[in-house]
């Protein structure tokens, strides 16, 4: 891993949102959706940012250029979100960077401590640390931070395997980092989830 790596920002966003009944990515946040807080939130700690879109492309686009981020389309979402990780990752090595910050649409933008504490981590953790996730009260979430090493072994990793299969094989290479940041670990997949956030509840 070079000393110096360059972050891109990864947002998958090709879910279906089905539990939903709408789109995630396009709920209403902080003055905008949870697509537009999340690009912003990355924009801030990385290079570029990357959305992984499936076949809600046509809905994400206005979104995704008007923030000055990139949308790459997973043509298979169907697969999993494997394959939204995968291509994700592909186009970050393909604009010449060499390390992400990875998270997903259904929850909160991070928090700009939480990227910078994942940043200052992985950096200061030397060559044996491949990536960096947050951790609250036991509790693992997103963004986590994967440098060259690990984006290789998620892109050699079958598309049927999960992100969890890949951290887990690596074990000796991943940095548990702790945050005090309760909304790494929230995920919003119904309206009630949703209406408890809003409303500062726990989800």
């Amino acid at each position: 891993m070079p000393l110096s790596p360059s972050f891109a920002g990864v947002i998958l966003s090709a879910g279906a949102s089905s539990r939903m009944g709408r789109d995630k990515a396009l709920l209403p946040w902080l003055g905008g959706t949870f697509l537009s807080a999340a690009i912003q939130a990355l924009q801030r700690e990385t290079e570029l940012v990357i959305v992984v879109a499936g076949k809600n492309a046509p809905n994400l686009t206005p979104v995704v250029y008007s923030n000055a981020a990139f949308l790459v389309v997973n043509p298979h979402p169907e697969l999993g979100q494997m394959s939204s990780l995968q291509r994700g990752l592909e186009e970050v090595l393909n604009r010449g960077r060499d390390a992400a910050v990875v998270t997903l649409v259904d929850r909160p933008a991070p928090r700009d401590e939480t990227i910078r504490q994942l940043k200052s981590a992985f950096l200061e953790a030397g060559d044996n640390v491949w990536a960096a996730v947050p951790e609250y009260n036991g509790r693992h979430g997103h963004p986590f931070l994967v440098g060259r090493e690990m984006i290789e072994a998620f892109l050699r990793a079958p598309a049927t395997s999960t992100a969890r299969d890949v951290e887990h094989a690596h074990q000796q290479h991943i940095l548990y980092v702790p945050v005090d940041d309760p909304l790494i670990a929230v995920n919003v997949n119904t309206e009630e989830d949703y209406e408890k956030l809003r409303l500062g509840l726990t989800v």
